[in-house]
């Protein structure tokens, strides 16, 4: 009969419970889960709120640069100027006293489209609208009304 000292008895145990079991990871994934579940959809929808604020406020930024626009030239850009108008002197216009725009372009959408500007508009002389999270049309801002 052969004894073990007991620094080799407690050095084989802990090798032998050194890692996770299989139950132990899978209850770690599943509670991962259940947070993710909970706490992801609030997270988009930050996410949705914040990209619907920056579209309001960029759209806000070309009625103002739209007004000052006006108030050089005497009109509003036409629908085949665009907003391109704000930050390029569109030929044949005078007073222009751009750009209007910060950065020298033209800002895209916060979902990756280009903003979509009518002069003249139905009830206003210009509407500014996005084309929104699928590309459809989403919010519309129309001219001075406010």
């Amino acid at each position: 009969m052969r004894l073990t000292r007991p620094a080799e008895h407690s050095a084989v145990a802990s090798s032998a419970r050194a890692g996770f079991t299989l139950v132990e990871m899978l209850v770690v994934l599943v509670i991962i889960g259940l947070i993710m579940g909970l706490v992801g959809p609030r997270v988009l929808n930050y996410l949705t709120d914040a990209r619907e604020k920056t579209a309001k406020i960029q759209i806000e930024s070309f009625r103002n640069a739209i007004d000052l626009y006006f108030l050089d030239t005497g009109r509003y850009p036409t629908a085949n100027e665009g907003l391109v108008a704000l930050v390029k002197k569109p030929s044949g216009v005078d007073g222009w006293n751009g750009p209007y725009l910060r950065g020298g372009t033209v800002p895209i959408d916060p979902w990756g489209h280009a903003y979509v500007y009518r002069s003249p508009a139905d009830k206003a002389p210009f509407e500014i609208t996005t084309l929104g999270a699928q590309g459809g049309g989403g919010g519309a801002n129309k001219g001075p009304q406010r």
